[in-house]
């Protein structure tokens, strides 16, 4: 399931957690890549559309979980990355922007998402315990909100999944 576009960011997600992982972090990864939307770039100054130019297709803000290291309850992989795209861009907006990551994104991160007024999330596995996506509510599409983003659910989900599996087996193990 999903694009080829869509697989090949997701496995960049994937590589990410991968790194989270071997920091004895939870593994989710992300990245962001600006995809361009043409009534967002109407809207920023002229600094923020020439910084732009050249980022189309790009990856722009990439994140890991951190949590641990950091010792921060803000250290997800989506936050981590959306900070770093909106540094690249200039602007707390990411209009033209989509996400790729390996869960399902919590409360939190789902609320920043809107807030930073994402176009599109990716998502390879989905989060029946904690997920706002879809699993327990669906914050990313609530019509009370004035910012809908749109979902791709299951890309690499097998994958994504197999990372957390043998990442907590390893936890359960005390490998770490």
């Amino acid at each position: 399931m999903g694009s080829a576009e869509d697989i090949k960011y997701m496995k960049e997600a994937l590589r990410l957690a991968k790194k989270a992982a071997a920091l004895g972090e939870v593994p989710i990864g992300c990245v962001i890549v600006y995809t361009g939307n043409p009534n967002a770039e109407r809207s920023w100054d002229p600094q923020v559309l020439e910084r732009m130019k050249d980022c189309r297709g790009k990856v722009i803000g990439r994140g890991y979980n951190r949590r641990k290291t950091d010792k921060c309850t803000l250290s997800h992989a989506e936050i981590t990355a959306i900070k770093k795209a909106s540094k690249v861009i200039g602007d707390w907006r990411l209009e033209g922007c989509t996400m790729y990551v390996t869960l399902e994104p919590c409360q939190m991160c789902a609320g920043a998402i809107v807030q930073a007024r994402m176009d599109r999330v990716v998502i390879g596995a989905m989060n029946p315990k904690a997920g706002c996506a879809g699993s327990i509510i669906n914050v990313l599409r609530m019509k009370e909100f004035n910012h809908m983003v749109e979902t791709e659910k299951g890309v690499l989900a097998e994958e994504c999944s197999q990372v957390l599996s043998d990442f907590f087996r390893r936890v359960r193990n005390k490998e770490f």
